[in-house]
């Protein structure tokens, strides 16, 4: 199985990254970082999100995900860093695509202007490349606890190339994910 290992190569069909129109002066900027009829024409298509969710993270290092939200309840997301760094993964998992199994990874970082748009069928993580880092993300499914789902950070099938010093901090349900092999038919 080949792996994709950065933004830089063949990007996986799918995800997009969106660059947001910044208007700038000598006070600062200004920034529409969501708008439905733009992003659905970026997209080709619609997407109507339902959820805010924030992640902060304190310290360099603490790793979340991977993760994702089976079906019938699957997610889309749209990720942005609103402090700090992060290195952003993606893991397609849709069976009937060629990059099944392939990963991507981005830095994403505060005042950019940059987003990941992440379609179904992918599980998302990411690690803090600075400390205080304020995650917000848009998703297209209320959360279900019945419909949880996720892969091991560290699974050596999908060698994901993580920019970490050492070990990461990462919870302990997320340590007990599957690895892609275990994991089974999620997404067709």
């Amino acid at each position: 199985m080949e792996n994709k290992s950065s933004m830089e190569a063949a990007p996986i069909e799918g995800p997009r990254l969106i660059e947001t129109k910044t208007f700038a002066d000598g006070r600062g900027y200004f920034r529409e970082t969501y708008r439905q009829d733009e992003l659905n024409r970026l997209l080709g298509r619609r997407v109507d999100f339902v959820q805010d969710n924030d992640s902060f993270s304190a310290s360099v290092g603490v790793l979340r995900g991977l993760h994702f939200q089976r079906p019938p309840h699957a997610q889309a997301k749209l990720v942005k860093v609103v402090s700090g760094a992060i290195f952003d993964v993606i893991v397609d998992l849709r069976r009937s695509s060629a990059t099944y199994g392939h990963w991507q990874g981005l830095r994403l970082e505060a005042g950019s202007g940059r987003q990941l748009f992440v379609p179904v069928g992918f599980a998302h993580g990411f690690c803090a490349l600075t400390e205080n880092v304020h995650v917000s993300y848009k998703v297209s499914d209320y959360y279900d606890p019945a419909g949880e789902g996720g892969l091991v950070w560290n699974d050596a099938a999908l060698a994901i190339d993580w920019p970490l010093a050492g070990a990461p901090i990462i919870s302990e349900k997320d340590s007990r994910l599957p690895s892609l092999a275990e994991l089974g038919r999620v997404f067709e």
